[in-house]
């Protein structure tokens, strides 16, 4: 693995970067539309299927927000990730190529995005975490009923319906950060064949 690591390294050619887009790209874009149909349903189960979909958390709008907002921006990579698909497409035509700062912005906009996505997703799983564990040590320690058998407060009860949005927030996250890796690694690249082709002018 090294040793390829090396290769890449030592590929400073634009054809060599265009790959790195393409692979990455389609790599990016397969993950997030897999990965991310999976919150997706999840999702779509929670706020129009469910009975009572925020269960204990109910009342957390601004929860819910984030939460929409997180699949929105992993809308908007899995988007970007197939722009970059295109963007290799150009890097191979000469009078089409974009230049380096271009290619540059275009990868910082995917980190950009990428992490935001993360920090969303983190603020909204301890938030929704944190809720859980009060609502938890507040009870006794021999555990709570996941299944509501009496009249009682939506508050007093907690059921399974209530992770369904921690388990699309942690898919959400392991996407965002596969993508925040891939815009790194291309960031990386294109410096690399800008320096080179700077020495290359200057010489």
């Amino acid at each position: 693995m090294i040793e390829n690591l090396n290769e890449t390294l030592k590929e400073t050619t634009y054809a060599g970067l265009a790959r790195t887009f393409h692979r990455l790209g389609w790599c990016g874009f397969w993950t997030q539309v897999v990965v991310g149909a999976i919150p997706a349903v999840l999702m779509t189960y929670l706020f129009f299927f469910a009975g009572s979909p925020m269960g204990p958390r109910a009342g957390f709008r601004f929860v819910e927000f984030l939460t929409l907002a997180s699949l929105a921006v992993l809308l908007f990579t899995t988007i970007w990730s197939f722009r970059y698909t295109r963007l290799a497409q150009r890097i191979t035509t000469p009078e089409f190529r974009p230049t380096n700062d271009f290619l540059s912005r275009a990868a910082w906009t995917g980190i950009i995005a990428s992490t935001t996505g993360v920090l969303i997703s983190i603020v909204v799983m301890l938030v929704e975490v944190a809720h859980l564990l009060f609502y938890f040590l507040s009870v006794p320690q021999a555990g709570v009923p996941v299944i509501q058998t009496t009249n009682g407060n939506d508050s007093s009860w907690v059921s399974a319906v209530d992770m369904l949005s921690l388990m699309a927030l942690t898919l959400t996250l392991f996407a965002e950060v596969i993508i925040l890796v891939f815009s790194l690694w291309l960031l990386f690249r294109v410096t690399i064949v800008a320096s080179k082709s700077y020495e290359e002018a200057t010489a």
